[in-house]
């Protein structure tokens, strides 16, 4: 036991302090577009390359659906490498619409819940999980949350086990049509008032399987969505900036 007592105070406190601090992300880190200038007037070779249709082409302008961008390392969208990625971490939004992102604008950040839902809901947030089709990585990094570095709980957010304790539903995964009836009856299960939260390419567009007979093209197609937060997966601090501003806990 006084082993155990040494190594955690040698250890020390390995919480982080966001949101107080910004995060320290990874030279790698795959965040908001960023597109070069360059692209020749007329060219539309993103919107023929890009495997999953997120590119067109807006008043001469190239635009970029996040909800369907899975956010490849080497964009294949564009042969000259005129797209890449910031380090914006922060893309989760209130409006599925507000996902249709243009080059040169901003993304707007996701807007709070109601002052009622908030005062309901913004001292003890209850998430009931559901995997709808997905591969594991959005899963992932949502549990990812519950360990000490990012600590959900202190923000009074928590996973539970049961839709009848929950207070909100975030889904991952593409929605396959065996897991309709039990998506449904999830949502059925908990009480009123409450919210939908889709995480992911997958859940928010159908991800790379959209347009397949076996899955759906959005969590939309069932169910009201309070927040949209879109990555491939989507970065734990990209979770944890959605939640804290929808529950008005965040506006930087």
């Amino acid at each position: 036991m006084l082993r155990v007592i040494a190594e955690r105070w040698r250890q020390g406190y390995r919480t982080g302090k966001f949101p107080a601090v910004e995060p320290a992300l990874p030279a790698r880190f795959r965040g908001l577009p960023a597109l070069q200038s360059g692209c020749p007037a007329g060219c539309r070779d993103c919107v023929d390359r890009c495997p999953f249709g997120a590119c067109t082409i807006e008043n001469d302008r190239v635009a970029i659906d996040l909800g369907l961008c899975l956010f490849c390392a080497d964009c294949p969208a564009c042969a000259r490498g005129n797209i890449g990625f910031s380090a914006e971490y922060r893309l989760a939004v209130r409006r599925r619409e507000a996902l249709r992102w243009q080059s040169g604008a901003s993304l707007p950040p996701a807007d709070p819940l109601p002052p009622d839902l908030r005062r309901t809901l913004g001292r003890s947030l209850k998430l009931r999980q559901v995997s709808a089709g997905g591969c594991n990585a959005c899963e992932a990094d949502c549990n990812v949350l519950t360990t000490l570095v990012f600590d959900l709980a202190r923000f009074g957010v928590q996973f539970v086990a049961s839709p009848r304790h929950a207070d909100g539903l975030l889904v991952t995964g593409a929605l396959t049509a065996n897991m309709h009836s039990a998506l449904l009856a999830t949502y059925e299960a908990m009480p009123t008032p409450k919210i939908v939260i889709a995480v992911g390419a997958c859940a928010i567009g159908g991800g790379p399987f959209r347009g397949s007979p076996e899955t759906g093209r959005g969590l939309e197609e069932l169910l009201p969505v309070d927040l949209f937060i879109p990555g491939c997966p989507p970065h734990p601090y990209t979770i944890l900036d959605g939640l804290l501003r929808l529950l008005g806990k965040r506006e930087m």
